[in-house]
């Protein structure tokens, strides 16, 4: 079927001939010729088509880490039928804890590059893929027959269109930096400094914030009352799917790539602030994302933390500036953080989004999504 096709001749979604498959090489091809005027952003066709095959090669992707779905007709052949409707799926660590403490190592799903053809639109055919896709990924890509934990998508197009197939919206809501630093407060720490770091120091970065995250969990767990905590770990190939993403766009776009990927603040492992980060390109001008943002003694002096938080952001105000970035982003932001942050005098706005990058999850457990806490609920998670 190409770009003339008859509408009369398409299935309906509710057809039974309809099936959810994995793309073959080609297909995956056409899908991403077909996206690239919807996410190309200031990458070429070529350019864009050549991300895509690259990404497939770095370590959250690689060896079955990616798989393509696509919703078609099943009596017609590979490379031969029409691709109704596709998506992505990326393989990832988790972790849920019970109230009484019980932690649980697991995998989950990250959904992302939901499609449908203009040609094929209007008829349902992205809804009756994810109403499939849904519990296929509760036993996709899982060891001894055991089932994931939950699989998490992020919508551009509002709370209840993936609610209706079973994802439900959790808070979405990021602290905005502008680039050029206000006027600081009294008292503010904004001229402190913080060291930046580039790909060498995630790797020691990534293993401390598990840490955190495990020990962090069962008290969590415990205050919430919620059916279980559940949170995507935010590990090394987790950054670095981000970094390397970024890397390839700056190269076409700059012709050199950032060697500054965050910043710390302190020496002592457990009492340090640090961030790690990724820029991100629409358009001409793009936004510079905190992948996540640490602190590691939430109990530790409010000065202090204060100070590493103003150290942290400054570094990403000047890294924003000198890569055409309009605006510094964190995603969820604590409570501590927000105050933190306005302590500091950073002159942040607090947005809470309700149409783009709407955090979604879909819990594979006992009990329901909408009594589960989500942790840890940033920007690393996305795909």
């Amino acid at each position: 079927m190409g770009s003339s096709t008859d509408p009369s001749s398409l299935p309906s979604a509710s057809s039974p001939n309809l099936t959810l498959t994995q793309a073959t090489a080609s297909e995956r091809e056409r899908i991403w010729s077909l996206t690239h005027r919807q996410w190309g952003g200031v990458l070429s066709h070529e350019q864009y088509v050549a991300r895509e095959a690259y990404l497939r090669n770095v370590p959250l992707q690689k060896n079955g880490g990616i798989t393509h779905w696509v919703l078609t007709d099943s009596t017609l052949a590979p490379d031969q039928r029409p691709i109704l409707s596709s998506c992505d799926t990326y393989r990832k660590r988790a972790v849920s804890c019970t109230p009484s403490g019980v932690v649980t190592d697991g995998t989950a799903h990250g959904i992302g590059a939901v499609f449908t053809d203009p040609q094929y639109r209007g008829k349902g055919y992205a809804s009756r893929m994810l109403k499939e896709l849904g519990p296929v990924l509760r036993t996709w890509q899982t060891a001894d027959g055991q089932e994931a934990l939950f699989s998490v998508l992020y919508s551009d197009i509002g709370k209840s269109f993936y609610a209706k197939s079973g994802w439900a919206a959790f808070p979405s809501s990021h602290l905005a930096f502008p680039v050029v630093s206000t006027t600081p407060q009294t008292g503010s720490t904004d001229s402190v400094s913080a060291t930046p770091i580039g790909y060498h120091e995630p790797a020691e970065l990534c293993a401390a914030d598990e840490s955190l995250l495990r020990a962090a969990l069962p008290r969590r767990a415990a205050d919430k009352g919620a059916t279980a905590v559940v949170a995507l770990v935010p590990d090394l190939d987790s950054v670095l799917w981000h970094l390397m993403r970024e890397d390839f766009i700056a190269k076409h776009v700059f012709g050199r790539t950032p060697t500054v990927k965050g910043a710390v603040y302190g020496e002592k492992e457990g009492a340090r602030v640090w961030a790690v980060w990724t820029r991100a390109y629409y358009g001409e001008v793009g936004t510079l994302h905190f992948l996540r943002f640490v602190l590691e003694d939430e109990d530790a002096a409010e000065e202090d933390n204060a100070r590493g938080v103003a150290a942290v952001v400054g570094v990403a105000r000047a890294q924003a500036a000198e890569w055409r970035c309009r605006e510094v982003q964190t995603w969820n932001p604590s409570p501590r953080l927000r105050a933190l942050v306005e302590r500091a005098g950073l002159g942040a706005e607090f947005v809470d989004r309700d149409s783009e990058s709407i955090a979604s999850l879909m819990w594979y457990g006992e009990g329901e999504t909408r009594d589960v806490d989500w942790f840890y609920n940033e920007k690393f998670g996305w795909c």
